[in-house]
């Protein structure tokens, strides 16, 4: 289940998760499963993800069926 769009907005900005992992200091394998979703960063690195990419946190996020209607 995809629960984070960071692969989506990384390509969109043409940034790699090479440059986030160095951007955070974070491991690229950890970085690379973030990407994947096969785990799912912190809410802390969420938004130290998204002040890096200069995005609104909830950009970085799948949109579920109950918020899309609010």
């Amino acid at each position: 289940m995809e629960l984070n769009r960071l692969k989506v907005v990384l390509a969109e900005q043409k940034r790699t998760g090479k440059w986030l992992s160095e951007t955070l200091g974070k491991n690229e394998a950890t970085v690379s499963r973030w990407c994947a979703n096969v785990s799912q960063p912190s809410l802390e690195t969420l938004f130290a993800i998204a002040k890096a990419l200069n995005v609104d946190a909830g950009e970085l996020l799948i949109k579920t069926k109950n918020q899309e209607s609010r």
